[in-house]
């Protein structure tokens, strides 16, 4: 009980940190599971988690960093379950903002394919890096992961993709 309370104390009301985290939660597990329900399933485990470790959370800052953790964690292991290459339905991608400057929806479909076909962790690594914007001394702590990994994971991710975007007569 004095964990609950000191959590209390600092402003860590559980339906709070669900209101303020949830869209990032969904959509770390949505950017790398690309399914809407098996992001929502990561979603509601990564909450039901929080609420039974509510007591270990020292902090807003903290709360973040567990449930990037968390989530990063989850969707890996979902993501090695499924054992398939995501798919996404046409009527299931967002429409896009408005406002928002001109895009390439053909490249940024090409980049999204090229990206799911990476391995798990260089795959989470790059959704850290450049959707959710790590640096990569943050994704390291994320993921419990030497910062030359994540290093290693970036750099012969993109020259990778590079490579394949090349081939495919892309840039």
């Amino acid at each position: 009980m004095i964990g609950l309370v000191a959590a209390q104390e600092i402003g860590l009301e559980f339906g709070e940190l669900v209101r303020r985290h949830q869209s990032m939660v969904y959509s770390l597990a949505w950017r790398f599971l690309h399914d809407r329900g098996l992001a929502e399933e990561v979603a509601q485990e990564v909450f039901l988690s929080l609420h039974r470790n509510l007591r270990s959370i020292q902090s807003q800052a903290h709360a973040v960093s567990w449930l990037r953790k968390v989530t990063a964690q989850r969707a890996i292991d979902e993501g090695r379950r499924r054992l398939r290459r995501p798919a996404v339905a046409l009527e299931l991608v967002a429409e896009p903002a408005a406002g928002e400057a001109a895009r390439d929806p053909m490249l940024e479909e090409t980049l999204r394919r090229l990206v799911a076909s990476l391995p798990e962790a260089p795959r989470m690594v790059m959704v850290l890096r450049y959707q959710e914007d790590l640096d990569p001394s943050e994704i390291a702590e994320t993921l419990s992961m030497p910062l030359g990994t994540v290093k290693s994971h970036l750099q012969r991710s993109l020259a990778l993709l590079r490579e394949k975007l090349e081939r495919r007569g892309v840039g």
